[in-house]
């Protein structure tokens, strides 16, 4: 992707200068970013995916009556199990819709401006006139997509973040908004973090949103170390405690700070090593999310056929390491820059196929017969 060239999916500004003005920093609203949105998905395919056992959806329906009642129900959803098409005030939300349909995932695709490892999941919404899912916040940068339909975004800068008590979603307290836009179909709304924002239904209307990822510093440091405990002997050594020079003590309860220091010193050793911590931090990046499954290949791919991934497959690489789906591997030369290519166009043509070496055919193979890649 050229960075430099001004997009209309960014309101005629290139992905380099969206990046320095509005990421992490300011909203940017967009008119027709994406003049054809609606023939992305309908409701009758959204529908069909919250049904499915292994998609994740959610009904929330809000008020109604004057009530302050909401209610939220994990899917899977059959149709009968949602609400009449003309009752207001309802909204069906389905996550990894770029997993299971070709056009999400092509849109997920022009947002690869910003780093794959950031980059989470495409969720569609459907909802009834009036519906919405309340004053709120997110953790994470969003780009919100009008599909069908009309909404009306509200949105604010508040400092004060406090949640209401009792309620199944997070809504805010006290929300005190400061513009508002209404998105027609192709219109596109960027937010960034902890930016409070409202969307309500003009009628019925679908909303794709473009999600990222912003792990928490200490589930990562929890993740990383859990991979690295696989290796722990190995890296911190199998070296037995000893103490020699051991007194006779009158608390035996007391710790000994000897031990504490040969403790800190295995854990040091884990964690020292660049490289295997980059290890680590690639596996659990790439890591399918639990829903994802992948169908084994019926054929070979031959090594003069072009490949691409599985649109499920989450591939990158580091200086050291080429990853995929949680497995890490060590690359270089000519191969590591193959292999590179096939993560960042997430295709490989025909003749650089047949440039790789036969261990890296190999390894190609072996993924497309477990269905992480393909032949075109």
């Amino acid at each position: 992707m050229d960075v430099n060239l001004p997009l209309p999916l960014l309101a005629g500004l290139s992905p380099d200068v969206f990046m320095r003005r509005h990421w992490q920093r300011k909203p940017l609203l967009i008119r027709q970013a994406v003049p054809d949105a609606g023939s992305l998905l309908d409701r009758r395919a959204l529908f069909g995916l919250a049904a499915h056992p292994l998609v994740e959806s959610r009904l929330v329906v809000g008020p109604v009556s004057g009530s302050d009642t909401w209610t939220m129900r994990h899917g899977p959803l059959q149709r009968r199990a949602l609400p009449a098409l003309k009752r207001p005030g309802w909204t069906l939300l389905v996550q990894g819709v770029d997993l299971h349909l070709e056009a999400a995932h092509r849109m997920l695709n022009r947002f690869r401006f910003v780093p794959d490892a950031r980059l989470d999941d495409v969720m569609v919404s459907f909802a009834s006139d009036g519906g919405g899912v309340g004053p709120h916040f997110d953790s994470y940068d969003v780009f919100l997509l009008q599909l069908h339909g009309r909404r009306r975004w509200q949105i604010g800068r508040q400092k004060d973040l406090t949640l209401r008590d009792g309620l199944p979603l997070k809504i805010l307290r006290d929300f005190r908004p400061d513009q508002e836009f209404v998105l027609d179909a192709g219109d596109m709304l960027y937010l960034p973090p902890r930016y409070a924002h409202d969307g309500v239904a003009l009628g019925e209307c679908v909303t794709l949103s473009v999600g990222f990822k912003a792990p928490a510093r200490g589930d990562l440091a929890a993740e990383m170390l859990q991979r690295l405990a696989q290796d722990a002997d190995e890296v911190a050594g199998a070296a037995l405690y000893r103490d020699p020079g051991q007194a006779a003590v009158p608390a035996p309860a007391a710790i000994p700070p000897e031990l504490q220091a040969f403790a800190s010193d295995a854990l040091t050793r884990m964690v020292r090593d660049p490289v295997l911590l980059h290890r680590a931090l690639g596996e659990y990046l790439t890591e399918p999310k639990a829903q994802v499954w992948f169908e084994p290949a019926a054929s070979d791919v031959p090594a003069s056929a072009a490949i691409r991934l599985n649109r499920k497959t989450r591939m990158m690489y580091d200086a050291e390491h080429l990853f995929i789906n949680g497995e890490s591997y060590r690359a270089g030369g000519r191969d590591a820059t193959l292999m590179h290519r096939l993560a960042d166009d997430r295709e490989l043509s025909a003749s650089d196929h047949a440039r790789a070496s036969a261990v890296a055919r190999s390894l190609l193979q072996e993924w497309a017969e477990s269905g992480w890649l393909h032949g075109t």
